[in-house]
């Protein structure tokens, strides 16, 4: 049996501060308008494939303009998929995605009004279902807060506990 000589009787020195405590936070609850919003951005990125599909010239095929609907399409599903994934600033992807084909919709709702296309502008005006919702719902302050990702609010101490 070892002897209690052997082994150091110094006190042990402890930091005067408390040791941090992890607790391991809740899951976040999905807002629900999260779903919302990722069904509207896809539906966004529908009319911008159909629009893109009205604007090809059925004799020569797809023209070098058809590509901004295109894009805006792909814009709007990699903004759905951020939204729904909460993954950083993807409220904000979707809203631009969302703000640039509402414009786009306006300007050539603007242009079939020069014409004097009465039921062509109001078509184009009824295909702002799907950027003026997906805007809307992006813009959102639980959108916004489930794509931000959780940060201590201010007051709020994280692990540490209060003296």
């Amino acid at each position: 049996m070892p002897s209690s000589a052997s082994r150091s009787r110094a006190a042990v020195r402890r930091s005067p501060r408390p040791a941090q405590r992890t607790t391991v936070a809740p899951p976040r609850e999905r807002p629900l308008a999260v779903p919302f919003a990722a069904f509207f951005g896809l539906l966004l990125a529908a009319e911008a494939v159909w629009f893109a599909w009205l604007l090809r010239t059925p004799g020569v095929g797809w023209d070098w303009f058809v590509a901004v609907p295109l894009a805006l399409a792909v814009l709007a599903l990699v903004g759905a998929a951020l939204v729904l994934a909460g993954r950083g600033r993807g409220w904000a992807v979707l809203a631009l995605a969302a703000l640039l084909s509402a414009v786009g919709l306006l300007l050539v709702a603007l242009f079939f009004a020069v014409l004097g296309g009465d039921l062509a502008v109001g078509a184009t005006l009824l295909l702002l279902v799907g950027p003026g919702t997906s805007l809307v719902l992006a813009l959102r302050r639980p959108v916004r807060e489930w794509t931000r990702g959780h940060r201590p609010q201010e007051g709020e101490r994280s692990g540490a506990s209060a003296r």
